[in-house]
């Protein structure tokens, strides 16, 4: 697991690249606050190696909830910011800080 965060200049954005190792997955999302947790507007691309990875553009000075949406089971990201307690889902959450 692995997120990666490129700043633009132009724009108050930052390009946030989420990736995970799932080699046997079929389909794997990133869901959470700036998707409003839809795992179809996040699907993210397998790539040769077994790691599915996507980029999504995220408002600079905000902190965003995230999980991996791995074949129906939620997974926290190793290399998250913080985490943070949902008590909608009963468990923590990952946050990423941009």
């Amino acid at each position: 697991m692995a997120i990666k965060k490129q700043y633009l200049k132009s724009k108050p954005v930052c390009k946030v690249t989420f990736s995970i190792e799932a080699e046997d997955a079929k389909k794997v999302s990133v869901v959470g606050s700036f998707n409003d947790w839809n795992a179809k507007k996040a699907p993210l691309k397998k790539l040769k190696s077994g790691v599915f990875k996507g980029t999504i553009d995220l408002d600079k000075d905000s902190s965003y909830e995230f999980k991996y949406l791995v074949d129906g089971e939620y997974l926290n990201d190793a290399a998250a910011d913080a985490y943070a307690w949902n008590d909608f889902a009963g468990a923590e959450n990952s946050v990423v800080t941009v």
